[in-house]
């Protein structure tokens, strides 16, 4: 028993990641809805403008700093070398301190060359928490790497609270210090302070992992002085170690996520250059796009993000003790519980891609258009769960440099089909999402392959892909009829989508707990997913044979009769007691 709670520990890590990355998606999703009203369509514009490009410069300098500690740690945790496992850590401290540096100061002075002016502003202000970014993902990266998820989850969230506070309070006051100025000037000020919030958010998170880790100082240190087997790694191999995992790993994010920033670049030259659009106009349109639909499809993804960073350690120290069966074990539980929320949230996204938007961005000018791009980009939560699983297990398998060539032959072929949409048809904003899965598609199968290649992992099909997706079709119609028919009742939209919401769920846990889709071990791993069984059991929907023939013969109980033996041959027993009962009462 305790080799299987062990065994999918991570997962439950996974869960408590997952659940934090949710929260934090939501609390995005709500704080975007007022920040939108004060800076308006044009302000969310340079905000993503210059938002893509920090986040390109902080995956090149720190953002991948995590897995790759966490793994280089775990692997060093496992065969209980302490000593070196924390050597890592402060290695990993001067690493970010050099990298983070350097690259804080190229974004604040490089920021015109990087984007257009009203965004340079921006970039600018997102400068310096790109070094404190660094620190803050050693320290998530040590405490992931000794197999708990809780503090990176409780920081996560404060990050999260913090900028939506300060983003929103920032926003309002900058735009009320431009009121006698243009829009676009008021939409600049707004874009700034809500740069404000990001950089505030990265410092209370900061803070609250440095207090963690002084907290533990004791303990890390006893582990550390027990240690005296083992010989110390040189700083020089370390650092080469570090270099060696961090550099593939960084590439390979970078690239993986370099398609947003490349696609709003093209998106904004052929725009301006071709079309004749103006800044403002291209800014309008990208914010639509950015900071509406790629906004709300981005909190399912928060899932598989959570897993990744989970299976991380959780690959590398079974492959770091040999063992391939655990491995793949891991592998599929992963893949599993990634599909079982990342295929009906896409399925409901298109569904309900309009009452979902007008819920949460209610700008009646933007709304059909950004509820029409949600639909579109939906299916992308699929792609993107499965290709981040397997960047994940590639990299914790020591295989850093196949996700690298992974993203940049997706990145070549949704790039060249992006240049040809915008160029030869009037696709224009629908040319992004477009792109978006055709992206997603081509990383999702060419990990794919390369896991099944390296690892020798054959994918199931039925269980985690087809089972779950026929009982989102089913939970789709439903949730889609509901709604139609509460909102002709009560033309509310909260309580029409909340109804159709409520449906959904039920419809989507009770088909795919009758399909098999789920069975009761797998519901027991994720956090509190022990009371969705035993409501399943209740319910007669999970396949728990023991269970049914439990409740088959009831007599049983009150007569004390035995429990044992209820597999092969219960019946004919059971038949057999029911005769001589009878004979007992004619006598």
């Amino acid at each position: 028993m305790a080799t299987n709670q062990k065994k999918d520990g991570f997962i439950v890590q996974a869960g408590i990641l997952a659940a934090a990355g949710i929260i934090c998606r939501i609390i995005g999703i709500l704080y975007r809805s007022p920040l939108t009203s004060i800076i308006g369509d044009e302000g969310n514009g340079y905000y993503s403008s210059a938002y893509n490009f920090y986040v390109i410069i902080l995956l090149v300098s720190s953002y991948s700093i995590p897995s790759a500690i966490s793994k280089v740690i775990a692997g060093k945790l496992a065969l209980k070398e302490y000593k070196n496992a924390f050597r890592i850590f402060k290695c990993a401290l001067v690493y970010v301190t050099a990298v983070g540096g350097i690259a804080s100061l190229f974004a604040f002075f490089g920021a015109e060359f990087l984007v257009r002016e009203n965004s340079a502003v921006v970039l600018r202000i997102f400068a310096p928490t790109i070094l404190l970014s660094g620190y803050l993902g050693v320290l998530r990266g040590f405490f992931q790497a000794h197999g708990t998820m809780l503090q990176t989850s409780i920081s996560q969230i404060l990050e999260q609270i913090l900028n939506a506070a300060v983003s929103i309070g920032a926003a309002y006051w900058f735009v009320s210090l431009a009121e006698r100025k243009s829009d676009t000037v008021r939409a600049v000020y707004g874009a700034s302070g809500s740069a404000i919030g990001t950089g505030a958010g990265v410092l209370f998170a900061l803070l609250f992992m440095g207090g963690i880790y002084l907290l533990n100082r004791k303990t890390i240190r006893r582990k550390i002085s027990r240690d005296t087997k083992h010989v110390d790694d040189s700083y020089r191999t370390i650092f080469l170690l570090i270099l060696g995992m961090v550099t593939p790993i960084i590439l390979s994010t970078f690239i993986y996520n370099f398609s947003t920033s490349l696609n709003q670049t093209i998106y904004t030259r052929i725009l301006s250059s071709v079309k004749g659009m103006t800044e403002s106009e291209i800014a309008t349109r990208y914010g639509i796009f950015s900071g509406k639909a790629v906004v709300i499809s981005n909190v399912p993804i928060a899932l598989a993000s959570a897993m990744s960073a989970s299976i991380i350690p959780a690959i590398s120290a079974s492959f770091a003790v040999g063992d391939k069966k655990q491995v793949k074990d891991k592998i599929a539980e992963a893949v599993h519980t990634t599909m079982l929320i990342s295929i009906p949230s896409a399925v409901g996204l298109c569904v309900l891609a309009r009452p979902i938007t007008m819920l949460l961005f209610p700008q009646k000018e933007s709304l059909d258009q950004a509820a029409l791009l949600l639909a579109a980009i939906s299916v992308t939560v699929v792609f993107y769960g499965l290709s981040t699983i397997t960047n994940g297990v590639l990299q914790a398998v020591g295989k850093v440099n196949l996700p690298v060539l992974n993203a940049a032959l997706a990145l070549v072929l949704q790039t060249a089909v992006l240049v040809l949409l915008l160029l030869y048809t009037d696709s224009d904003l629908y040319a992004l999402p477009v792109a978006m899965i055709v992206y997603s598609f081509f990383m999702c199968v060419f990990n794919q392959a390369s896991v099944r290649l390296t690892l020798h992992y054959r994918q199931e099909i039925v269980k985690p892909f087809l089972k779950p997706f026929f009982a989102s079709v089913l939970m789709g119609l439903t949730a889609y009829g509901v709604y139609t028919g509460v909102f002709y009742l009560l033309p509310v939209n909260a309580a029409a989508l909340a109804a159709a919401v409520l449906a959904a769920l039920v419809v989507y846990f009770a088909s795919v707990m009758a399909l098999g889709g789920v069975e009761e071990e797998d519901l027991r791993r994720l956090p509190k997913g022990y009371l969705l069984a035993e409501l399943g059991k209740k319910c007669y929907l999970l396949r728990d044979p023991e269970y049914k023939k439990e409740k088959k013969s009831p007599a049983k109980k009150a007569r004390g009769g035995k429990r044992k033996g209820r597999k092969a041959g219960g019946r004919g027993e059971r038949e057999k007691k029911g005769k001589q009962h009878d004979t007992g009462n004619e006598k």
